[in-house]
């Protein structure tokens, strides 16, 4: 059986074919489109038409591919920018007409479930109770679990790119006060999450997305180039003195470094706050780097449960959200219950 996925992000639109024999998706092919949809929005939020135009055109083209690849139609999901648009309705409905890929939003506590199964096959069951930090541009998801799915999931207002444009939105090194002021904002709101992770003593924790990433890499992490199979760690006493690095320079410059690109400069600081702010208030002191995240767990999950799931999932994220994210979610909703 042949799969494919595509992830409409903050920055790219993420195309993965992979096929499925034995219960794992095993990659063979994948594209990206850059959009950097987060940055085309208006002072509202909402997708202007100019940029859904773009957003249709990467759709079809990731849909075409896909097809080209021999996989079925796309399970085609888009996260926080389209998911909080005021207009997201409209954005998907045109999308779904104009391409004819059935793409839907997916709740952000529904994210970080799927992220947690793609990291957990990834892990195995020796990592033992599991906490998983996963920072977007919209939001940063937080989840715990001893099983195959999490017990305890959390979609916090804290993407990279979000907090970027609300406290460093500018060319020249931000001022310590601001760092302060957006370090004492991630540490309100992820106070009781952070409380939970402690209480429940995870023995292993693990970060996905191209912010930790690009911050292990920073921090003296194997090149991605070395392959997916390479161990690599981020040590929290690492990225607190990068944070120092990153704060000295203007946005330009930050690409300069290792492992940070051009597109993910600008937000690279308030990626590394958020990753080390995370891991301080909950006890983490080393973090694994895990390659798998939310498309390899709609993957997984679809292979295991069948597209009964997917249709669930599909069909329950047509209402209108607010922007304000989740603070907090203890228990799973009925439709991704293992």
């Amino acid at each position: 059986m042949r799969l494919s996925v595509v992830d409409v992000g903050a920055k790219t639109v993420r195309l993965v074919v992979a096929d499925a024999e034995g219960g794992v998706p095993l990659p063979v092919h994948t594209a990206k489109w850059k959009l950097r949809l987060s940055e085309q929005v208006d002072a509202d939020g909402r997708i202007t038409d100019d940029s859904v135009d773009r957003l249709v055109e990467a759709v079809a083209a990731a849909g075409s591919t896909a097809q080209r690849w021999g996989a079925a139609g796309p399970l085609a999901f888009a996260t926080t920018v389209v998911r909080n648009a005021p207009n997201r309705l409209e954005v998907l409905h045109s999308i779904r007409t104009r391409t004819g890929v059935q793409i839907c939003t997916l709740p952000g506590e529904v994210e970080a479930e799927l992220t947690f199964l793609g990291a957990r096959r990834w892990m195995g069951w020796q990592a033992g109770p599991l906490v998983l930090f996963d920072i977007g541009g919209g939001s940063l998801e937080v989840a715990f679990g001893r099983g195959r799915l999490p017990d305890f999931v959390a979609s916090l207002p804290l993407g990279a790119n979000r907090l970027t444009r609300e406290f460093f939105d500018g060319e020249a090194p931000p001022s310590a006060r601001l760092v302060k002021s957006l370090r004492r904002r991630v540490r309100h709101q992820l106070r009781d999450v952070a409380a939970r992770i402690r209480w429940e003593g995870p023995r292993t924790a693990v970060a996905t997305s191209r912010t930790f990433q690009q911050l292990a890499r920073l921090c003296g992490a194997a090149p991605g180039r070395e392959g997916p199979f390479m161990p690599r760690s981020l040590a929290r006493r690492d990225l607190r003195g990068c944070i120092d690095v990153l704060a000295a320079l203007p946005a330009s410059e930050r690409a300069e470094l290792p492992g940070i690109s051009a597109p993910r400069a600008g937000q690279s600081l308030a990626g590394a706050v958020v990753g080390h702010t995370a891991m301080k208030l909950t006890g983490v002191r080393t973090t694994a780097i895990c390659p798998w995240a939310i498309r390899e767990g709609v993957l997984l999950r679809y292979i295991e449960d069948g597209a009964a799931w997917w249709s669930d999932i599909a069909e329950g994220t047509d209402q209108p959200v607010t922007a304000t994210g989740v603070p907090l979610r203890i228990a799973t909703p009925p439709s991704v219950r293992g």
